[in-house]
């Protein structure tokens, strides 16, 4: 594998609506983000991701874009992000864009030349077609809810629109849209970024037929999990399309390959066979992708709000086959929560009782695993899941469509609740937590989404005043990872992948060892050391439980023929020796 500074780093990912205000209108800007860059280098973490911060008119916060090369009247201005880069810069870290390109905002000009006629020379920059027998094109779910087609008055035709309708389908099929996205990312590179995030990167390419996603032949397509069903989940046509790797390969030759930047993909519903695909050293794709399978280890059959318990033998499987298949091929992408997602310790580890040891032991995980680990602002002190008390508080639209659609079903609206107090986005996105004072420190004003009133007892200040906090075992897992290569590049086996209790794995390279013991349980337990192990006297190298415990672990560690590793709730436990 070659040695690359994006395999190195660790990455810190801002949702810039909710990580500073400087202004008081209770939104988060770019002059925030600068106030606490000192912040984000004391805590080590190498690159910055920055959600979108171009024009747009929020309907999906951001991810609707309207201009591509402006920033948002609540974020700020250019100078602001010119200010934000070069501040990065000078501190040592890197800044990698959002990059939003299978859909744009219905308020982008293309959208708006585009849907004036159908021989407007912007019609074919999106996916127009005439309805089929006074319905939709095709039968295709939106990622939203509800149709994944919108018709538009003007013409009496419809756009595609995986997402909102407030966000049309791009044709990539088109060759002046792509050299169009390739110019802006080009101008984007010209001003300095040290690469781009790719928003669902891997829906890009879609079957020119498209075909419906339902038919009664069985012989023809995917049968739906209820017939009644009126739109139905069409990934089969537009999921890894026909001609994604082709655009891919297309757009590095074009621009990624000229600069000495990272990259990440969003891809929906990939397998580890395509990721080596995507991030294969020698296809010029990407570097890295996100995949989405860890994140589903809760979903029932009924997809994301269908919340189903997760066993710890799953999370096992997943991490270690998506290991295993990019070994020596491509490269993985590590994260266990981010702005889609719900917090992590609330999820897989335990926000009440053992918040911070959990929460150590997750970052353990994260930071020792082969690949990039990817930190989500809070993460690094423990930011929780919120409970807000009505729909009216919820600010997501993929919660809100939801509901509105479960409600009209006649499902159970406390059951409905209690799916988005697990899943909803808006768990990732309430403001960060800064201090004790009003609002978290996060504004002077009312804050766009509610503060999770947690904060008085979970915010920055708190933790930078803890030697034992959240934030400063993040800062030492940072710390080891820059410092010794076995962690980024060495091997990766799985131990006892069964166990339901821990996680148990080993790590290799060039004649050093690393064992990783992690008890994900709020129970104490005992891990059995191999033979082989004991008598090579393995040095405790890092713990996620500190004080006296932490000297005794050590003084044990360093017993001979140490046989059994006694484990706390929730606790980590890295050992090295040499060969």
């Amino acid at each position: 594998m070659n040695k690359t500074w994006w395999k190195e780093s660790v990455v810190y990912q801002i949702y810039p609506r909710s990580f500073m205000d400087s202004n008081g209108d209770g939104i988060g800007d770019l002059p925030g983000i600068m106030s606490k860059l000192d912040y984000l280098q004391q805590l080590g973490v190498q690159v910055i991701w920055l959600c979108p911060v171009y024009q747009s008119p929020n309907d999906d916060n951001g991810y609707d874009i309207s201009n591509y090369q402006q920033i948002m009247d609540e974020f700020g201005t250019m100078d602001d992000w010119e200010q934000l880069l070069e501040g990065l810069h000078q501190r040592g870290m890197k800044l990698i864009m959002d990059l939003v390109v299978n859909h744009s905002s219905d308020e982008h000009a293309w959208f708006a030349e585009s849907r004036q006629s159908k021989d407007n020379p912007y019609r074919d920059y999106y996916i127009w077609r005439p309805g089929k027998d006074g319905r939709e094109p095709n039968d295709w779910a939106s990622f939203f809810s509800g149709s994944a087609w919108k018709k538009d008055a003007a013409t009496d035709e419809y756009y595609l629109h995986l997402f909102s309708s407030k966000q049309p389908d791009l044709n990539w099929e088109n060759e002046t849209v792509r050299d169009e996205i390739y110019r802006m990312m080009t101008w984007w590179l010209d001003k300095g970024i040290d690469g781009f995030r790719m928003d669902v990167i891997n829906l890009i390419s879609k079957d020119p037929a498209l075909p419906d996603a339902y038919t009664h032949d069985p012989g023809i397509g995917t049968m739906p999990p209820n017939e009644e069903q009126t739109y139905h989940f069409g990934g089969q046509h537009f999921v890894n399309g026909p001609r994604v790797h082709e655009y891919l390969q297309e757009m590095n030759e074009k621009v990624l390959s000229r600069y000495d930047i990272m990259t990440v993909g969003e891809t929906v519903n990939v397998t580890p066979e395509d990721g080596a695909l995507y991030t294969g050293e020698d296809r010029n794709e990407l570097n890295m992708v996100f995949h989405f399978e860890l994140m589903g280890v809760d979903s029932g059959p009924g997809g994301k709000w269908d919340i189903r318990p997760w066993r710890l033998s799953e999370i096992k499987e997943i991490i270690s086959k998506w290991q295993t298949m990019l070994h020596n091929k491509g490269w993985n992408s590590n994260y266990l929560n981010n702005h889609d997602q719900p917090r992590m310790v609330s999820r897989f580890g335990n926000d009440s009782v053992y918040r911070k040891p959990s929460a150590k032991m997750l970052a353990t995980l994260l930071h020792t695993l082969p690949g990039t680990p990817y930190i989500y602002q809070g993460e690094e002190i423990g930011m929780t899941n919120i409970r807000l008390s009505a729909i009216e508080d919820y600010r997501d639209i993929e919660t809100l469509n939801m509901y509105h659609e479960y409600k009209d079903a006649g499902k159970n609206l406390d059951q409905i609740m209690e799916s988005i107090y697990v899943k909803s986005r808006d768990n990732a996105r309430t403001p960060m937590q800064w201090d004790d004072s009003a609002q978290a420190g996060f504004t002077k004003g009312m804050p766009w989404l509610t503060v999770n009133p947690n904060y008085t007892e979970i915010n920055v200040e708190e933790a930078l005043a803890d030697p034992d906090s959240i934030f400063y075992y993040y800062q030492r897992l940072i710390e080891l990872r820059r410092a010794e290569p076995i962690i980024v590049y060495g091997d990766y086996t799985v131990l006892q992948p069964d166990d339901e209790q821990l996680f148990a794995y080993m790590r290799s390279y060039e004649g050093q060892k690393l064992l990783v013991v992690l008890n994900f349980t709020d129970q104490a337990q005992v891990f059995l050391l191999d033979e082989e192990v004991a008598y090579n006297q393995p040095e405790l190298w890092i713990s996620n439980y500190g004080g006296d415990h932490g000297r005794a672990l050590a003084q044990e560690a360093n017993m001979h023929n140490l046989r059994s590793l006694p484990l706390e709730p929730y606790e980590a436990r890295v050992y090295r020796w040499q060969e």
